[in-house]
C-alpha cells in the first residue's frame, strides 16, 4: 500500500518518525541508512558502481547486507550502515538508483525514504505502522515490511562472485603469482634460473580433496616481481601451471579474468595470507599464511665432482705478468666535439701570419699560442674552427687532446689514459695521429694578440722654428653695427679732370673705343 509521507519543510523540527532528526543543512537523518534492491545481481551491480570510485573502507565497519522476505513471500537484498553524514547518504543514494534500488533513513526498525529532488530536505512517515516485523519501510509509492532471512557475508560473497573472462589482463605487467602443482614445480624452478628470472617460491599445502587422497595437496607458489613478456603465454597456457595477478591486499585473480568488483575497493582480506580467484567456476584456493618464500637460486640444481677426484695444488706462486697493449689513434666516424686545438706545422706558419690579418678580434683575443720546433700549438676554449689551418684537435681531457676525428683504443677513460702517460698538470699533451705525445708547458702559451703584431721601429723629427711666423703682428677686425643709413657716411670719388687720360692695367682694353 502507499505510504503518506509528508515532505519536510525548511526549518521544520518536529518529526514523527522515531530516531529521524534534522542534520547542520536541515536534511532529515537517522542514525543509520539502508539501500533496498530486489535481488542479488543488483546488490553485485552495486558494489561494482560504488567501489569503482570509492572504497568500501568507512562502511564496512557498520555494514550489514541481509536478505530479507517481505509477507507476500518476495525475496530481496537490504545494505544498512552507519548514515553519518547527508554528503555519504547522498552517495549511497544516487548509486542506488542507477541501479534500481530504493534509499531510505531511519534508526532502528522503521526507515522513511531519504530525500530525493521532490522533497530536498527528506520526508517524513504521516502514521508509523503498528507492527513486530524486524523491518517497516516508508516510501511514496508502497509500504512495506520484511522479516530477515539470512546475514550475507561480503566476504563469501565476493568469493562466489565467478571473474569475468578479460584477455586485456595477460598484457598486464607487474607481480605475478604462479601456483605450479607438485609435479611441475622443480622444473619450473630450473627453468627460471636458467632464463634469470627473479623469483621466490615456497610451498603450501590443502586437505585432501577426497578420502582417497592419501595426504594432503602440495602446491608451488611463487612470487614472480616482473615476469617477462616471452613467458607469459607459456606460463598461461600451461596445464599444471595457474598465474594470478594481485587484485588487492591478500587477493589475486586469474590471468585472463577480472573480478565484478574492484576488490583493491574491499580491503576484507588477510594480506598475511592470499586468496586466489580462479577462472572456468573453479573454487578458490585459499591459503591462510603464506608459507616461507626462498629465492629460488637456493633450489638450482647441485652439480658436485665424483668421489675419489684429487685438488690441484699449486706448487708456486708468483705476480701475474702485466697485460699492457699499446695505444693506437684510428679513426672514428663520432661528430666532432669540443674541438679547442689545434697544431701548425712549421711550413704553414707564413700562411698563418696572412690569415691574422682576417681574423676578428674576438678570435685573436681568446687564443693562446706557443711556438715549438714543431710548429704552432693554438689553444681557444671557445673553439678553434675559426683559424682553418693546421691539424684540429680535441680537448679529451683537461690536458689531453687528441685530433679530431680520430678515437684511441683501447677506449679507455681519459682520466686513465692522462694518469697512464703520466704527465704532470702543468703539461699540456697532444697525442698525433701516429700515437706520438708532445708535451708543452702550460708557460709556453701566451695570448696570440701579444705575440701576433710585429711594431716598426720609429724614428725622430726635429721641429722647425716658428719664431719668425709669431714676429707678424696680428690683424684687428672689428665689426660695427650699420644702423638705419647703411650709406649715410660714405664719401663720393674724387671727380677726374677733363681730357684726362686713365691709365689701365697692362692688357686690359678700354671700356669704350672713343678717346676723350
Amino acid at each position: 500500500m502507499a505510504a503518506m509521507l509528508e515532505r519536510i519543510a525548511l526549518h521544520q523540527t518536529r518529526l514523527r518518525t522515531p530516531g529521524l532528526g534534522l542534520d547542520g543543512k536541515g536534511v532529515a537523518l537517522g542514525a543509520k541508512g539502508l539501500v533496498l534492491l530486489p535481488s542479488i545481481d543488483r546488490l553485485v551491480a552495486w558494489l561494482a558502481v560504488y567501489t569503482r570510485e570509492r572504497s568500501l573502507e568507512d562502511l564496512l565497519p557498520s555494514l550489514e547486507i541481509r536478505l530479507v522476505r517481505s509477507k507476500l513471500g518476495t525475496r530481496e537484498i537490504t545494505l544498512e550502515f552507519a548514515a553519518e553524514s547527508s554528503d555519504r547518504m547522498d552517495r549511497i543514494a544516487e548509486t542506488g538508483r542507477l541501479v534500481g534500488g530504493f534509499t531510505f533513513t531511519g534508526t532502528s526498525r522503521h526507515f522513511v525514504q531519504y530525500r530525493d529532488a521532490a522533497a530536498p530536505f527528506g520526508y517524513d512517515a504521516g502514521q508509523l505502522l503498528t507492527t513486530d516485523a524486524a523491518l517497516a519501510l516508508y516510501h511514496d509509492k508502497f509500504t512495506q515490511v520484511y522479516e530477515v532471512e539470512k546475514e550475507i557475508e561480503i566476504r563469501s560473497l565476493l568469493l562466489r562472485l565467478m571473474p569475468h573472462v578479460d584477455p586485456s589482463t595477460t598484457e598486464e605487467s607487474g607481480l605475478r603469482y604462479v601456483v605450479a602443482e607438485q609435479g611441475l614445480g622443480p622444473a619450473l624452478i630450473h627453468y627460471f634460473v636458467r632464463s634469470r628470472v627473479d623469483a621466490e617460491v615456497g610451498v603450501a599445502e590443502w586437505p585432501p580433496s577426497s578420502a582417497f587422497d592419501e595426504g594432503p595437496t602440495r602446491r608451488y607458489v611463487f612470487k614472480v616481481p616482473d615476469l617477462p613478456a616471452r613467458m607469459r603465454p607459456l606460463l598461461q597456457g600451461t596445464p599444471g601451471l595457474t598465474t594470478f595477478l594481485p587484485a588487492g591486499p591478500g587477493i589475486g585473480v586469474e590471468v585472463g579474468y577480472r573480478h565484478p568488483v574492484a576488490l583493491r575497493a574491499c580491503p576484507i582480506f588477510d594480506p598475511q595470507g592470499m586468496v586466489f580467484l580462479r577462472g572456468r567456476g573453479d573454487e578458490p584456493w585459499t591459503v591462510e599464511k603464506l608459507p616461507q618464500l626462498g629465492d629460488i637460486r637456493a633450489f638450482a640444481r647441485v652439480e658436485m665432482r665424483e668421489v675419489g677426484q684429487t685438488e690441484s695444488i699449486a706448487t708456486g706462486t708468483g705476480q701475474a705478468p702485466p697485460v699492457r697493449v699499446p695505444l693506437r689513434v684510428v679513426p672514428s666516424s663520432a661528430a666532432w666535439k669540443n674541438v679547442t686545438a689545434s697544431w701548425v706545422s712549421p711550413a704553414e706558419i707564413p700562411l698563418l701570419r696572412k690569415i691574422a690579418y682576417a681574423l676578428p678580434q674576438r678570435t685573436i683575443a681568446n687564443t693562446r699560442i706557443a711556438v715549438t720546433a714543431h710548429g704552432a700549438f693554438l689553444r681557444c676554449p671557445q673553439g678553434i674552427e675559426a683559424i682553418p689551418l693546421g691539424v684540429f684537435f680535441v680537448e679529451f681531457h683537461t690536458q689531453l687532446f687528441i685530433p679530431a676525428g680520430y678515437e684511441v683504443t683501447p677506449a679507455v677513460s681519459p682520466e686513465v689514459l692522462h694518469r697512464a702517460l703520466g704527465a704532470p698538470s702543468s703539461m699540456a699533451v697532444f697525442i698525433t695521429r701516429e700515437a706520438r705525445a708532445l708535451s708543452i708547458e702550460e708557460s709556453a702559451f701566451v695570448p696570440l694578440e701579444n705575440a701576433l703584431l710585429e711594431a716598426k721601429p720609429w724614428e725622430p723629427i726635429m721641429a722647425e722654428a716658428i719664431e719668425r711666423a709669431l714676429e707678424d703682428a696680428p690683424v684687428d677686425l672689428q665689426v660695427a653695427p650699420l644702423g638705419l643709413f647703411p650709406m649715410g657716411g660714405a664719401e663720393p670719388p674724387p671727380e677726374e679732370a677733363p681730357n684726362t687720360i686713365r691709365q689701365l692695367p697692362p692688357g686690359m682694353p678700354p671700356a669704350d673705343p672713343m678717346v676723350r
